[in-house]
């Protein structure tokens, strides 16, 4: 029985155990030498790079890459496309741990971080679209832990609240949309403050527009990913019912990724139209919005609409990967690389080594938290108490 089969009887001693621990102790270190020596102990942020590595990747590209959450719920739920069911619980739970994360993180990125809850319950900056961001994000991150408790309890065997929240789903999901499409697109809105700061070429009146689609992008090709990567480390865990419709959460989500990033790339070729930046693209930052815009859109859309039409499910994973990376290029982009970009190179933003630490660092402590509940929860099968409940 896969619920029982919570523990591999396999030795601790891995290579990928090995590597993990050595990152979570060298993240401990790094960690007591931000919290006792400051910011400028691990970091080369300054007044004029106040958002660093820590912004630019574990939030802005964090909070794109958990949108699988809302996107597969959604799909699902609201849409009634029950054929891909099993890859909701796992989209939660990668869901749930990205927003986690991404608060964990925002401890070390703040000066104060005590000091987080201050504007909902000392000076509420409700005019605030930062406010807003984290107002959402606080609550969809209550809304992920809500969703992803089903599977907790059935493992706990607490039955009665278990059956209450699955009463909940659509409720939660409609939800959980309408959190995501708000923090999404306010993500991209809090550049519109800063037009003399981000290159024209990555500056636009459409930012929040952007920034909600990517977020639509992110959200499939994460589900193709996570999917890719249970199945070649955690197939011990699936049941029957997520090995017949793996294939068709591949193809299907590949399918929709390709829409999506067709009208995004559509969108985008109006956003240059209407700002009228041609004369930039001959310039490096123009050839670099170029391969940003061919290179992690177009060829994404092209790659995964022939995986699609061939059925071919392995160039549909390894698109996902290139479309994946391509959300973490343009995040880079807007919050670092072309964000004060008419400063001296010899005053530009580079990330200390210990600032890349701490990020893989949250990144392990996300990898070994789903591997963890993965091999004892319900996550990738379905609890024999609820065959019928789907």
């Amino acid at each position: 029985m896969y619920e029982n089969d919570s523990t591999d009887e396999k030795s601790w001693i891995t290579p990928f155990n090995v590597v993990a621990g050595l990152i979570v102790v060298i993240g401990l270190v790094i960690t007591i030498l931000r919290f006792t020596g400051g910011l400028a102990t691990v970091t080369n942020l300054s007044d004029y790079n106040p958002w660093g590595i820590w912004i630019g990747f574990d939030l802005l590209v964090g909070v794109a890459l958990a949108a699988g959450g809302y996107v597969t719920s959604a799909a699902v739920y609201i849409f009634g496309m029950k054929r891909y069911h099993s890859a909701v619980r796992p989209a939660i739970l990668t869901g749930f741990l990205g927003y986690a994360l991404v608060v964990l993180a925002l401890h070390y990125d703040v000066g104060r971080p005590w000091r987080l809850p201050y504007p909902f319950i000392v000076q509420q900056g409700t005019t605030s679209v930062l406010f807003e961001v984290a107002a959402c994000v606080a609550l969809y991150l209550a809304v992920l832990f809500i969703e992803f408790s089903p599977a907790a309890m059935e493992w706990l065997g607490i039955k009665r609240a278990r059956n209450l929240v699955d009463k909940l789903t659509l409720l939660l999901t409609i939800l959980g949309v309408v959190l995501s499409t708000m923090h999404q697109s306010s993500l991209g809105a809090l550049f519109l403050i800063a037009p003399s700061k981000l290159h024209p070429l990555w500056y636009s009146p459409f930012l929040p527009i952007y920034f909600f689609i990517t977020s639509i992008i992110a959200g499939l090709s994460m589900v193709i990913l996570e999917s890719t990567l249970s199945y070649r480390y955690l197939k011990h865990k699936m049941d029957e019912v997520y090995l017949k419709e793996k294939n068709d959460v591949t193809l299907g989500f590949g399918k929709a990724a390709s829409f999506v990033l067709a009208g995004y790339f559509i969108i985008k070729f109006f956003g240059l139209s209407s700002g009228n930046d041609w004369r930039y693209l001959g310039t490096g930052y123009g050839i670099w919005y170029l391969v940003e815009l061919f290179g992690f859109v177009a060829l994404p859309c092209v790659l995964y609409a022939v995986g699609v039409r061939e059925k071919n499910l392995v160039l549909i994973k390894w698109t996902s990967v290139l479309a994946v990376l391509g959300i973490v290029v343009n995040r880079f982009n807007v919050c670092l690389i072309a964000f004060n970009w008419h400063l001296p190179s010899s005053e530009r933003y580079v990330p200390h080594w210990l600032e890349i630490g701490i990020s893989i660092f949250i990144v392990t402590l996300g990898i070994l938290a789903f591997r963890f509940i993965v091999t004892r929860m319900p996550i990738l099968y379905t609890h024999t108490d609820y065959k019928d409940s789907h």
